[in-house]
């Protein structure tokens, strides 16, 4: 009897170690809460500056595509039939009459001639050959190779 009374009380903890132990079980809960604090901060902290950063570059986006619509603009006056006259007015040209125009003939040159798409072609190296086995339906296919499958009369 008197060794279970010394098991018991060897066993038994004093009442400050158990304190102890629910003081550093709830630290330990309160660190844990922390970090998933933390970690949460951390990742939406990234998410609202990427965010930010994305709207940063869809504005410069906008304000390039504005540039380049405000230079296409320009280019269109610029090139505008009634804008070029008047520049090569002020330049000094003037429109070309008929009798004005000089054609020069070059021996040997032979211009570039057009390519006509619209025929087809009789070299029998360019034409497309289609294969026999392009040309099956699923239907004729599978009609053949259910008919092929079938044993040919009698029993089995």
């Amino acid at each position: 009897m008197n060794n279970v009374t010394q098991i018991v009380q060897k066993v038994r903890q004093a009442h400050w170690r158990v304190q102890r132990q629910w003081i550093g079980l709830f630290l330990l809960g309160l660190v844990a809460v922390a970090m998933v604090a933390g970690i949460y901060l951390n990742i939406t902290v990234r998410a609202t500056l990427a965010g930010r950063e994305i709207q940063l570059l869809q504005a410069t986006t906008d304000d390039n595509q504005r540039a380049n619509s405000d230079l296409e603009t320009q280019l269109a006056g610029l090139s505008s039939v009634r804008a070029m006259q008047q520049r090569a007015t002020a330049m000094g040209f003037q429109p070309a009459d008929p009798g004005d125009i000089t054609f020069v003939v070059v021996p040997g040159y032979a211009p570039q001639t057009a390519v006509d798409m619209s025929t087809p072609d009789n070299n029998r190296s360019l034409q497309m050959v289609l294969l026999p086995e392009y040309t099956e339906s699923l239907f004729d296919w599978l009609t053949r190779k259910l008919s092929a499958s079938v044993p040919a009369g009698g029993q089995p």
